[in-house]
């Protein structure tokens, strides 16, 4: 059972291990309590802020973890705090008595943020992370367009091999025939058109051919009649 009428408590430098039992915040006479420079673990105890009358705290050069309790903020007459040299994370609690402490009080702690530290604390650090709407949705409409774009693509290749390498690609084959069936008409209407003007030089040159003294011209091709 614990002394309640304690007023001094200093353990320092020792070889303690372990957790801080819940039950030192019932000491409500305590006005310094020194447990640095040992191995304790854990997070530091919530129930330390029931130490309505503590003066000086000196939790140094242990390994401590977790965040720094708010409840501390409710030790009216805290003036030393030393919580360096322990794996404490987190904000550092603001307001009343924590305005007082510098630096020091929180060296070695290099998960520590907030003043008097230059760390700046990250939104996730003291609040649960938080989904961004916008952020997501302007990820989730570029990610449409890109997956409309990539099947558009894909459809479009897998189609146009199946047209050109089976059966279905009778109407590509008709096209091109049409084609070559126009351009063959257009070739056979010149050479039917030479043909027949061929042939009437010829018949112009025969008729000409008996008159070609008299009209004083001789025809480009000479023939035996």
């Amino acid at each position: 059972m614990l002394l309640t009428t304690w007023m001094a408590i200093d353990f320092s430098s020792n070889q303690f291990v372990g957790e801080i039992p819940n039950e030192l915040g019932q000491l409500q006479s305590l006005i310094v309590l020194n447990l640095s420079h040992n191995s304790l673990t854990g997070p530091i105890p919530s129930s330390l802020g029931d130490l309505s009358e503590l003066e000086s705290l000196d939790l140094s050069s242990n390994k401590f973890q977790g965040s720094i309790p708010t409840e501390l903020k409710n030790l009216g007459f805290l003036e030393v705090l030393n919580l360096s040299q322990n794996n404490v994370k987190g904000s550092i609690p603001q307001d009343k008595q924590f305005d007082t402490f510098n630096n020091d009080c929180y060296r070695g702690n290099l998960g520590l943020c907030g003043l008097p530290l230059s760390k700046v604390c990250d939104n996730n650090e003291e609040t649960p992370a938080k989904s961004n709407p916008s952020g997501d949705g302007e990820l989730d409409w570029k990610f449409s367009i890109l997956m409309g774009y990539g099947c558009g693509l894909v459809l479009g290749l897998s189609m146009g091999y199946i047209v050109l390498t089976t059966e279905k690609s009778w109407w590509f084959i008709r096209i091109f025939e049409r084609v070559e069936q126009r351009f063959a008409t257009r070739i056979r209407i010149v050479i039917e058109f030479e043909s027949r003007f061929a042939q009437y030089m010829l018949i112009l040159i025969i008729l000409l051919n008996p008159y070609k003294q008299i009209l004083g011209f001789t025809p480009v091709c000479e023939f035996d009649l």
